[in-house]
């Protein structure tokens, strides 16, 4: 058995990179050699996400607070909320993110490929975002 107690793995800002706007990453749990599941509790401040992405295994997202969007490659942006569970298919192209007026919390899980668990592409734009 091996406890991580609360506090001991400090939070992030998620990588200007990666996302846009303000978003703050707490580890939960990573791969281990035996392992390869990684999670972490992520928080966006209202308007910021992710940027366009794929996870080789796939990943789901766990809403825990406030109200966010997701959208997958040619789909049509989906008003995510507390309790709703989005899983996107191994290598979908897709980004998620709070709504414009109101922070979004989720748990994102996925799993590891060959020690990869998520390939990073270009920022979603404004344009995008707002579904124009």
């Amino acid at each position: 058995m091996n406890i991580h107690r609360n506090g001991s793995r400090p939070s992030a800002k998620g990588p200007a990179d990666w996302f846009t706007g303000q978003v703050r990453i707490d580890p939960q749990f990573d791969t281990q050699p035996a392992g390869h599941v990684a999670g972490s509790a992520v928080t966006f401040e209202p308007g910021a996400r992710t940027a366009w992405h794929t996870h080789p295994l796939g990943q789901t997202l766990i809403v825990t607070a406030g109200s966010g969007l997701v959208q997958r490659e040619g789909g049509s942006i989906e008003e995510i909320n507390p309790g709703d569970v989005v899983f996107f298919e191994p290598g979908e192209k897709h980004w998620h993110g709070a709504a414009p007026t109101t922070a979004m919390t989720h748990l994102a899980i996925q799993e590891a490929l060959d020690g990869k668990v998520v390939e990073w592409m270009e920022h979603v734009t404004d344009e995008q975002y707002r579904g124009r």
